[in-house]
């Protein structure tokens, strides 16, 4: 245990206002080709967003209006939809974007299907709001994208990182240390497919209470004296398990913007290997800063053992009361 960690645990729990871990899922961008130079637009976003964030869609200059916009909204999302008319070019070869973007709080997807059945899919940020409409879509673009937004939303998940954590404090040992995350890894890859497939549904809500008492009972168990429980015996199949509960969490994600028709096993694919990138990244990070801190300090006092875990089981049980009273009262 290290001082290092208690660092990392800090810089993660800034990034827990709100205790809300992914209270902003990416908007959707959805154009659907009709006829030629036709287009039904559906824009998505969020009913949470971040203060003084606008988001907006961007078409061409020469797409006017075909029919009026109409909303529908959900208890998490507003849908807004019409249709518009760009011309015999259409928008091939056209630039199309996000307006809003620049403060980096959220992404947004773009899903471009055109009438020949040929799709387009992109990701867009505040360094990349804009795309242009190929000729050719290329599958690259399809993979770099997904896994960008796999990276980035577990590295913007600090219920997923503390848990994380936690398996790297209460493993010792590389060999049980690869079985434990990879145990994790499987867990969580089950589940997010079953659910973005539909073959799995369920409420994001009490999925949320779940993941946090899954950090609790972790933090719980860091604090107990070292001995023969199960989860110090088999923590691999702790993390199996709980993995499967995280990986609900994940389908959120993509729940919100959908997979690209076409390209669903590939767009999967390249976001969970997003989120393994984003993960071992991380585990790298804190395994690296603990070894740093042994070679520097070899007199470590009480504290610094319990002290991550205290805080993990704080936030946690924080989490735990909030996710349940929102479950419960449904605001």
């Amino acid at each position: 245990m290290s001082r290092a960690l208690v660092v990392a645990l800090a810089l993660l729990l800034s990034w827990t206002r709100g205790a809300a871990a992914h209270s902003m899922a990416p908007a959707l961008f959805e154009i659907n080709e009709l006829s030629a130079g036709r287009y039904a637009i559906a824009w998505k976003v969020g009913v949470v967003q971040p203060l003084g964030l606008t988001l907006r869609p961007v078409l061409p200059a020469a797409c006017v209006e075909d029919t009026e916009p109409a909303q529908t909204a959900t208890a998490d999302s507003v849908t807004t939809r019409w249709v518009v008319d760009c011309g015999g070019q259409g928008l091939v070869g056209r630039t199309i974007g996000v307006a809003g973007l620049a403060t980096g709080k959220t992404d947004a997807l773009v899903r471009v299907t055109l009438a020949d059945g040929r799709a387009v899919q992109a990701v867009l940020r505040g360094s990349a709001p804009e795309l242009m409409i190929p000729v050719r879509p290329r599958r690259l673009d399809v993979v770099v994208s997904y896994a960008k937004l796999g990276v980035e939303h577990i590295l913007s998940g600090p219920d997923h990182l503390l848990f994380v954590l936690g398996l790297l404090l209460l493993v010792g040992g590389r060999g049980l240390l690869l079985r434990t995350v990879t145990a994790f890894t499987v867990g969580h890859s089950i589940t997010l497919a079953l659910a973005v497939l539909g073959i799995v549904a369920i409420p994001s809500r009490p999925i949320e209470v779940g993941i946090a008492a899954s950090v609790f009972v972790l933090a719980v168990e860091l604090t107990r004296p070292v001995g023969p429980t199960l989860l110090r015996r088999a923590p691999w199949l702790m993390a199996g398990a709980f993995g499967l509960l995280h990986g609900l969490g994940f389908a959120g994600a993509l729940a919100e913007v959908g997979l690209p028709s076409g390209e669903i096993p590939l767009a999967l694919l390249a976001f969970n290997v997003g989120i393994e990138l984003g993960q071992l990244a991380f585990v790298g990070v804190i395994l690296g800063c603990g070894w740093l801190f042994r070679r520097a300090v070899s007199d470590r006092p009480a504290w610094v053992a319990l002290g991550p875990a205290y805080l993990m089981g704080s936030v946690s049980a924080f989490w735990c009361l909030q996710r349940t009273a929102t479950l419960v009262l449904g605001r």
